[in-house]
């Protein structure tokens, strides 16, 4: 659900993309992009005022993708679950069970989240995680599909371990989890194809 409804207003919410189908097109090519192309930094949602501490990238992905049968948890109080959910209708469930979860501080464990299974493995977690800024050309070394050679991310406000903890789930493929970085109205993706080294 997106724009405007009656009650709005009321409801004391800010609006979700202004063209639900332009806007979420456009989100949609970028995170494409962003998954076929792992560490390159896209842009998304730059019109979108989600109440704090959600980001427009996160928003962005979020309205783009989810719906009222995709499960969700997330970190971001009170606000911004009212925000997603009316203009988004996805259903809270725990953690272990989401489709997608949104982490606007420290992530849960990605061992922890949804894993998918061998007859299903894109059931496997979406981790929208909301970051401090994504550098390109310097950082975290990424090899594997969709890069040439090699590609550098520098990501600040990555959690302590993230690597070690990325190399496990990378080891588990093809299940496991894949990672959405977000900051401002920017995106990088991390498929869970990617490998990560530090250096």
């Amino acid at each position: 659900m997106n724009g405007l409804t009656p009650g709005f207003a009321d409801a004391g919410l800010t609006p979700g993309f202004a063209d639900p189908v332009l806007d979420g097109q456009a989100t949609f090519r970028a995170v494409l992009e962003a998954m076929s192309r792992p560490g390159r930094v896209q842009r998304a949602g730059s019109a979108l005022r989600p109440p704090a501490p959600l980001n427009q990238a996160a928003a962005a992905v979020l309205l783009t993708l989810a719906d009222a049968d995709t499960g969700f948890a997330h970190d971001a109080g009170v606000a911004a679950e009212a925000w997603l959910r009316f203009h988004c209708g996805m259903p809270l469930v725990p953690g272990a069970q989401a489709a997608f979860v949104l982490a606007t501080g420290t992530p849960p464990a990605l061992a922890s989240l949804a894993q998918g299974s061998e007859e299903e493995p894109q059931a496997g977690a979406t981790l929208v995680l909301q970051v401090n800024a994504l550098t390109e050309g310097t950082g975290w070394r990424l090899i594997g599909p969709g890069i040439e050679t090699e590609h550098r991310l520098h990501v600040d406000g990555a959690p302590a371990g993230f690597v070690a903890a990325w190399a496990v789930n990378r080891a588990s493929f093809p299940l496991g989890v894949d990672v959405v970085l977000c900051v401002g109205d920017r995106l990088a993706a991390l498929p869970r194809t990617t490998m990560i080294a530090e250096g």
